[in-house]
């Protein structure tokens, strides 16, 4: 484990610790866990974020990241893979590694720290912290209690800063605990010359979170009507979707940029228009005000974007309420399918005036 040759920062400060960040799931988790990992970084030596497959290209954007390391945890939903000897092997290898002293475990108030700080025990580190509902033993040094010492009905960046907090890690004065990317990547050629555009994101990780795919390119449409260019983004496999949307009035970059692309194109847009999804995470990043279509399956006090400039739609106490549900359990999916286009429009208002008042800036037309 002595192999490795000393960065610049453990030079400068031998007396802080290697520090292994963990957050295993998805590209928005890793996002919002943005500023629990520069709170780390302020105190730390080096910083190793660990992430599952979704999450690591969201953790390569962070500011305060050393190195982003990629494992799959069998018992993260998308990874469906077997506990074996073979990977705790792995783990032990990637541990062995990066040499942490010790480990911030980051976690939502429905997922349990302890499968991962067993395996960080068995690899040796001799510090873990994290939030565990579940008596930890000997598994966890620095342990919250979600429900007593850790309040259920934290924004999950607050959520993560507190286990970060606990475990002897703080924010610098100037920093405000804001979600934050790197921004070094310039937007593609087909929107640098827009100008004034909106973002609409039309997907969504599971139905139950989607606004109607006709509904969006009604909103285009109603855009394009009234002269405002709509950049269409989603993933490679969104492709079908955001050429629906898009129609023959859109820009359709579906499938089209990388996580750090999208985070340029993002930050130039007047409004983002998008459901609870991984890209709301970046766009509250990059400092855009969003329109957000939330479905309430979850609860948007954790998980509505954490950003100043945020109009929330959709019915909160919709029968689907808190439910989890990746497929709608309602008929008709009321608590989105009842957001209009008029409503987002109305909502684009509000936000340019609000803004407006920030900044003193006269809202367009």
């Amino acid at each position: 484990m002595s192999g490795h040759a000393a960065t610049g920062d453990e030079q400068a400060h031998p007396d802080r610790p290697r520090v292994l960040v963990a957050r295993l799931d998805s590209f928005g988790d890793v996002l919002v866990a943005g500023p629990a990992v520069r709170a780390v970084a302020a105190g730390a030596s080096h910083v190793t974020l660990l992430c599952g497959p979704q999450g690591a290209p969201a953790g390569r954007l962070l500011p305060g990241v050393d190195t982003v390391r990629t494992w799959a945890a069998p018992w993260v939903t998308e990874t469906a893979r077997p506990i074996d000897d073979a990977v705790v092997d792995e783990f032990r290898t990637l541990v062995a590694e990066e040499r942490p002293d010790e480990a911030v475990v980051l976690t939502s108030f429905h997922q349990s720290p302890l499968p991962l700080a067993l395996l960080l025990r068995l690899a040796g580190v001799p510090r873990v912290s994290g939030a565990s509902v579940d008596h930890p033993g000997s598994l966890l040094d620095v342990r919250l209690r979600p429900g007593e010492d850790l309040p259920e009905d934290l924004p999950e960046p607050e959520r993560a800063l507190r286990i970060a907090l606990a475990a002897g890690f703080t924010l610098p004065a100037d920093d405000a605990g804001r979600l934050a990317v790197r921004r070094d990547v310039d937007p593609p050629d087909s929107v640098a010359g827009l100008g004034r555009y909106v973002v609409v994101h039309p997907g969504a990780s599971v139905p139950a979170r989607a606004w109607p795919a006709e509904r969006h390119r009604e909103l285009v449409s109603a855009y394009a009507a009234a002269g405002i260019p709509v950049v269409v983004t989603g993933s490679p496999g969104e492709r079908d979707l955001t050429a629906l949307v898009a129609g023959d009035a859109g820009i359709d970059l579906g499938g089209a940029t990388s996580p750090a692309e999208l985070a340029a194109v993002l930050a130039g847009a007047e409004v983002v228009v998008v459901g609870n999804t991984g890209p709301a995470h970046l766009a509250a990043a990059v400092g855009v005000p969003i329109v957000s279509l939330f479905s309430p399956v979850v609860p948007a006090v954790k998980w509505a974007p954490y950003a100043p400039l945020v109009e929330l739609l959709g019915d909160q106490d919709a029968p689907c309420r808190l439910s989890r549900a990746r497929e709608c359990p309602v008929p008709g999916h009321p608590c989105l399918a009842r957001v209009s286009v008029q409503d987002v429009l109305d909502a684009h208002r509000r936000l340019l005036d609000r803004a407006s008042r920030i900044t003193g800036r006269v809202p367009a037309p």
